[in-house]
């Protein structure tokens, strides 16, 4: 598999000048925005909720659980292969905790916390701030729930306030993702004593307060939030969780338009334009004074997915006419500017567990027409195909494409577009779409997690209501096991065969997430693929 990763030095640093002929989008930019202690950042994704564990909060949101609150551990950093930074799945640093131990068995974790870690209202953040923080994960449902049952965390019972600076946790079994899992976003800790001053008893867990009011020890605090406009974060001095931001300030603009972020950062007037198209990302890599981070994501494939819960696609043969319908090379190239990595035509043999894997489909139109004619539904049928205006950059493209491609089959699509801010919940908690496009990224790096969320019975991204007892078993018996464990193989193997005999998810390609950068440098990559703004700077000379 390869990979396209590209990255331009500096050729020279731009500042952040807010220029007199301001677009409509600067004229709501607060005055300070032209200091070099702030930072502008230009986005096309919706921020809808300021609170993770609320449901349906979309993907954009979790940036606010990076940026403001804290966890115990988090993970290290690593230079890439281009020069380039990323987060490093093989290194648990400290976040919260100053120090951790693992009991000889695996079966106890003991956290130390800083002592002088506080909360924004200067309160101590202590052990009972984070086992009440995390009974609300596991208690509260949904996503978080299933996310922190992945790593062996899923009841009140299993942690222990031992002292104000030491919680226990207590595992059921060893797991290869207890540790790690408490890196990923969703174990954030929260001011409880703030959160239960505004619960209810109908909302013990404060979760409509929080939802518009942060009360965490992060690096920043939310100054302002104006949906569907800006986010402005304002950073927390006295934060103990790491090294101390460089920007005072930082300003997560809405920019709907492609063409109007583009605009931004070419002129300087914006430091970052946050996953950017692709097609941006290769004409902008050749402009001076813009830098362009173009990163392979990992655990992550852009897929079609077939719904169950719509009867044409109860039948194998649909969905495999589907697989040899898609014009694979023409999406790749229409949809992606060939950045990433295509997720077509592999070999039919599984004989190792590397995963993202190319499925064994290609496109074959004769193939497609012996499917649907073997299925029930041999004169075709019509189904809308829906995709986000969030992600419009490249479902859109692909969705042309398959449109045209599935109708020379005899299935007839129309596109429905959804807003950014209704899709996660029509397409992954309600899961009601029939026909969508979809791009899961797992965040712990194991194929059995990403099998975990997505092909799971009523598991969050598993959209399109797969349900297999086979696979069932498969994924909850290698999830915790070590990689290395002799079982740990051969059940992947036979997830992979189900994966593309079965086919609720049909690959496409796997992505690149890609930011472009005038006048500020310290870009991370992160598998959540949203952005942390802690490490961020201005250029210096």
């Amino acid at each position: 598999m390869t990979t396209e990763i590209s990255r331009r030095h500096f050729l020279k640093g731009t500042g952040g000048v807010l220029g007199a002929a301001a677009l409509p989008f600067l004229r709501v930019l607060p005055a300070a925005a032209a200091g070099s202690d702030v930072m502008v950042v230009a986005t096309g994704q919706t921020i809808n909720s300021l609170d993770l564990h609320r449901t349906g909060t979309n993907r954009a949101s979790y940036q606010v659980s990076v940026n403001c609150y804290d966890r115990l551990v988090g993970f290290g950093t690593k230079t890439t292969e281009d020069g380039g930074l990323s987060y490093d799945y093989s290194e648990i640093v400290p976040e919260l905790a100053e120090s951790w131990e693992v009991s000889e068995d695996g079966m106890v974790l003991t956290f130390k916390l800083k002592s002088d870690a506080t909360f924004w209202d200067g309160r101590k953040v202590t052990a009972q701030d984070v086992k009440w923080s995390f009974d609300r994960s596991v208690m509260v449902g949904g996503f978080p729930t299933v996310q922190m049952k992945a790593g062996g965390l899923e009841r009140p019972d299993q942690f222990e306030a031992v002292d104000e600076e030491t919680f226990v946790v207590k595992l059921d079994r060893p797991s290869k993702l207890s540790l790690p899992d408490l890196a990923v976003p969703v174990p954030f800790i929260i001011n409880s004593e703030l959160a239960l001053e505004n619960a209810t008893d109908a909302d013990p867990w404060a979760m409509e307060y929080l939802h518009t009011t942060p009360a965490g020890s992060g690096a920043y605090k939310v100054a302002t939030w104006q949906p569907g406009q800006q986010l402005v974060y304002e950073r927390n001095d006295a934060w103990v969780g790491g090294p101390l931001p460089a920007y005072q300030r930082v300003v997560v603009r809405e920019v709907p338009s492609p063409a109007t972020r583009r605009a931004l950062i070419e002129r300087g007037d914006i430091q970052m334009s946050f996953d950017i198209p692709d097609k941006d990302a290769a004409e902008l890599d050749a402009k001076e004074g813009v830098t362009v981070y173009s990163t392979p994501i990992e655990n992550c494939i852009h897929c079609l997915c077939p719904n169950t819960n719509f009867e044409p696609f109860q039948d194998a043969d649909v969905r495999k006419a589907l697989a040899y319908a898609i014009p694979y090379e023409q999406i790749f190239q229409a949809a992606a500017y060939g950045r990433g990595a295509p997720m077509w035509g592999g070999d039919s043999a599984i004989d190792d567990t590397a995963w993202p894997r190319k499925s064994p489909y290609m496109t074959d139109l004769t193939k497609a027409r012996e499917h649907m004619e073997k299925s029930g539904y041999a004169e075709g049928f019509e189904v809308p195909l829906s995709i986000s205006l969030d992600l419009s950059d490249w479902m859109e493209p692909t969705a042309l494409l398959l449109q045209e491609a599935f109708n020379t089959i005899g299935i007839r699509t129309q596109i429905e577009k959804i807003p950014g801010a209704n899709w996660r919940t029509a397409a992954l908690v309600e899961k009601r779409l029939p026909l969508h496009l979809e791009n899961f990224g797992g965040w712990l790096n194991t194929p059995d997690y990403y099998f975990y969320w997505a092909y799971k019975e009523g598991h969050l991204f598993n959209s399109s209501n797969y349900a297999n007892p086979e696979m069932e078993k498969l994924v909850d018996d290698t999830l915790h096991i070590p990689m290395d464990d002799p079982a740990y193989a051969p059940a992947v193997k036979r997830m992979f065969e189900l994966a593309f005999e079965d086919l609720p998810r049909i690959p496409l390609w796997q992505p690149a997430l890609s930011v472009a950068m005038n006048g500020a440098e310290g870009y991370e990559f992160w598998f959540h693929r949203q952005l942390d703004v802690r490490p961020l700077a201005p250029v210096t000379a």
